[in-house]
């Protein structure tokens, strides 16, 4: 049914119903129409999404050649078409070249007709509602391609009075909005303007993330540095009197951001903490044992109460290590209990409490690599002369912790 429809340019009407009930028929018309709307990632119905999005654009690439869509284009579908191809231009382009490309193809034919509208005709189509989706979204060939084709979109304002640029500002979209760079003297006059809320570009910074963007950063405390380096990087560009100028509500960029993120600040303590005071518990616990270990080495004393193993080059692999996995959880501990007495102030997350929680797990990481190498040299010193096949593969079984930790910590 398909390939039929690439002969249907004679009626538009007709190409359109067909596509819609195939659609309706393989029960891909919600996610066009956007009656289903797409879930978040973390969703369980959102792999079911991606496929139905898939084959619907399947569906509309293949009956749409190049001469289909330069005859739609002339019955004006702008809409239907336009809706379309926001869903069509995939974020990523690793494994969707194919469809990538044809969605591309359809969305340059699409954006060459806006220009020929009214400003009217544009509001009649909701223009302004795929300009935010696109963005929300983070369709960036979307948005490239519209102002490529079209400069003057970056001064077209919604209802709100924002451009998308400050919508890009709102919703996290940094690749979107470091199109702002491109337009040269041109960018501070974005920069200075106010929504019809009279919140400048620092007042929109200073919201609360969307859910879906705090989602992708781990823990409230990292979370809410994210939050403080958008605002410092919007700070950087928009001049110093806008940060004391109020919006509709009475209130400072500054007094905003405080408002919006007083629960995240709260949660990111809790999360610092917690995490902390069990990392701390931790390199306690090496410590001691690395303590104890050095007064107990492997073999014992002679009678002038000298290690007996003294003049082994493990042995010195096992007091080299032992000591480096003693200072490195001691300094772990100290780090980690400076976390625990700090005053969480909002500023503190921007540098302060990222720096020491990243120093402290280092130190821990480092201490538990050195214990598990004079765990090994241990092993090499006690059983070298009568099962030195043995220390080996033990030896590399120590690893495995180390390896693991590794793997997930920092996963491909």
């Amino acid at each position: 049914m398909i390939s039929s429809m690439r002969k249907e340019q004679d009626n538009l009407e007709t190409w359109k119903e067909c596509l819609k009930n195939y659609l309706i028929g393989q029960g891909l018309w919600g996610v066009v129409s956007g009656d289903e709307p797409k879930p978040e990632e973390i969703d369980r119905n959102y792999k079911d999404w991606m496929k139905k999005n898939a084959l619907a654009l399947h569906a509309i690439q293949i009956s749409c050649e190049e001469d289909t869509i330069s005859y739609l284009m002339r019955g004006s579908p702008i809409l239907t078409l336009l809706n379309y191809s926001i869903i069509l231009v995939p974020k990523s382009i690793k494994d969707l070249k194919l469809k990538h490309a044809k969605a591309l193809q359809l969305l340059k034919v699409i954006v060459k007709e806006i220009p020929t509208l009214s400003n009217e005709q544009l509001k009649n189509i909701g223009l302004d509602q795929v300009i935010y989706d696109a963005i929300k979204c983070g369709s960036f060939e979307f948005i490239n391609e519209l102002i490529t084709c079209n400069p003057v979109i970056i001064w077209r304002a919604d209802k709100r009075g924002r451009t998308l640029f400050a919508h890009a500002v709102t919703l996290r979209q940094e690749k979107i909005f470091n199109l702002i760079y491109g337009l040269g003297a041109k960018r501070r006059t974005f920069v200075i303007q106010s929504d019809v809320f009279r919140n400048n570009y620092l007042h929109l910074a200073a919201k609360l993330s969307p859910s879906f963007q705090l989602d992708r950063v781990p823990g409230a405390a990292l979370q809410m540095q994210r939050e403080l380096q958008w605002y410092k990087e919007i700070e950087s560009m928009v001049p110093p009197k806008f940060g004391e100028r109020l919006n509709e509500n009475g209130l400072t960029p500054v007094a905003l951001f405080t408002k919006e993120h007083r629960e995240l600040v709260k949660e990111g303590e809790r999360w610092m903490k917690n995490n902390t005071a069990s990392c701390m518990v931790v390199a306690a616990l090496i410590a001691t044992v690395m303590f104890t270990t050095a007064f107990t080495v492997p073999g014992g004393n002679d009678k002038t109460g000298f290690p007996i193993f003294l003049g082994y080059d493990a042995f010195l692999v096992f007091i080299v290590s032992n000591a480096l996995s003693l200072f490195s959880s001691s300094t772990s501990v100290l780090i980690f209990l400076g976390i625990l007495t700090a005053r969480f102030a909002e500023i503190d997350f921007l540098e302060s409490l990222p720096k020491k929680l990243i120093l402290g797990l280092f130190t821990l990481f480092f201490s538990v690599v050195t214990m598990m190498i004079a765990f090994g040299s241990t092993l090499f010193i006690i059983l070298e002369k009568r099962l030195s096949w043995i220390a080996i593969p033990v030896t590399i079984l120590s690893i495995i912790p180390i390896v693991f930790f590794v793997f997930y910590q920092f996963p491909r």
